[in-house]
């Protein structure tokens, strides 16, 4: 028996990113924009990287400046390899 860890829909669960939505213009797509901190190979300085992931939200719940949680999933298009978990922050206005 195989133990594989599965979330609430059923689907097997890949990577789980943590960023900030950038863009919610596309129909049923968000770009959210993570930013991880890595050392210097030569300074030993801690510098900020930036990438953006195109997500899949079904029901377009996020919108720009929240803070969401996205999941690696199959590819459903082109650029798209994740899909939206979960909300964890709504943005203020």
């Amino acid at each position: 028996m195989t133990d594989t860890k599965q979330d609430e829909a059923g689907r097997g669960t890949g990577r789980t990113l943590r960023g900030v939505v950038r863009s919610d213009k596309m129909a049923k797509t968000i770009s959210v924009e993570v930013v991880r901190t890595v050392r210097h190979a030569k300074y030993n300085k801690f510098i900020k990287k930036r990438a953006r992931y195109y997500a899949h939200d079904e029901n377009g719940q996020a919108h720009v400046g929240d803070t969401v949680d996205i999941v690696e999933c199959r590819p459903m298009s082109k650029l798209k390899r994740w899909r939206l978990a979960n909300i964890a922050e709504k943005a203020s206005i």
